[in-house]
């Protein structure tokens, strides 16, 4: 039994976004060969252009670059809501070809509320963790011993607490809506963090394609309505405080596990 935490990498991304989604704009204007217009974007600064673009709300070059995660240290709560974006890829640790018998046992997500009640109430909860786990080997055991046939129907008793492991791929445009949703401060926690990490990433590749991306609020009046969180501001200043961290520390070898852990400890 363990208990893990939030964990983000940015495993692959198109070259050069920022370009690429100039290029595809560009085109939509410009009569001149591919080659050419290739040729004129990398040569010139197309950070004016980008700001251009994305005032007009043209959106759909930016669908041509995309972004890959890998992501750990999350729960299968987290994975239905993810899943719920349908414009991505996704890769997921499957629980029934991966026993949850290896490596110690269960890995579990141990929520913020539960954790703040106290050392009691976070004991207790590791309790009913590992009482969760006896019975799935129960049932692992009553089931053949051991192998997928097993392991498919113990899992039955796992909780939406437990661990998994995924990869997801999106475009810059679904990144940009996905922030919009996840990074607000009405989501719930967990893909809270998780969206803020990847923000943090994309605002080190790609600073002009998510220049102002995020909750609503961050570029103009919260779109909630009368469910507004009311702190538009602390909001606003804690992407600032995003936009610092990933200034000083993207290119670091521990990038990934410093912007994790930012993400986990201030969203």
């Amino acid at each position: 039994m363990r208990e893990v935490k939030l964990y983000v990498q940015l495993l692959d991304h198109t070259p050069l976004p920022e370009n690429l989604v100039a290029m595809a704009a560009r085109l939509c204007y410009s009569g001149a060969q591919v080659e050419e217009l290739s040729q004129k974007v990398a040569a010139a600064d197309q950070s004016a252009f980008l700001d251009r673009l994305m005032e007009m709300g043209h959106l759909s070059p930016v669908e041509h670059p995309s972004f890959t995660f890998g992501v750990e240290g999350v729960s299968r709560a987290l994975l239905a809501q993810i899943t719920r974006h349908r414009i991505a890829s996704f890769s997921v640790q499957s629980q029934r070809y991966v026993s949850q018998s290896r490596k110690g046992g269960l890995a579990y997500i141990m929520p913020p509320s539960i954790r703040e009640l106290g050392q009691e109430a976070q004991e207790e909860y590791a309790r009913q963790m590992e009482t969760l786990q006896g019975w799935y080997e129960q049932w692992v055991e009553r089931l053949g011993g051991k192998g997928e046939k097993a392991n498919e129907d113990a899992r039955f008793v796992l909780p939406n607490a437990a661990e998994t492991k995924l990869m997801v791929t999106m475009n810059a445009r679904e990144l940009r809506h996905l922030f919009s949703l996840r990074c607000c401060r009405r989501a719930q926690w967990e893909i809270r963090a998780m969206a803020w990490a990847m923000l943090g990433f994309c605002l080190a590749e790609a600073p002009k394609l998510f220049e102002k991306a995020g909750p609503g609020c961050i570029a103009g009046q919260c779109p909630e309505g009368t469910k507004s969180c009311g702190q538009c501001a602390q909001v606003r200043a804690k992407r600032e405080e995003l936009l610092q961290f990933v200034s000083e520390h993207k290119g670091e070898e521990n990038f990934a596990a410093e912007l994790s852990r930012w993400a986990r400890e201030n969203t």
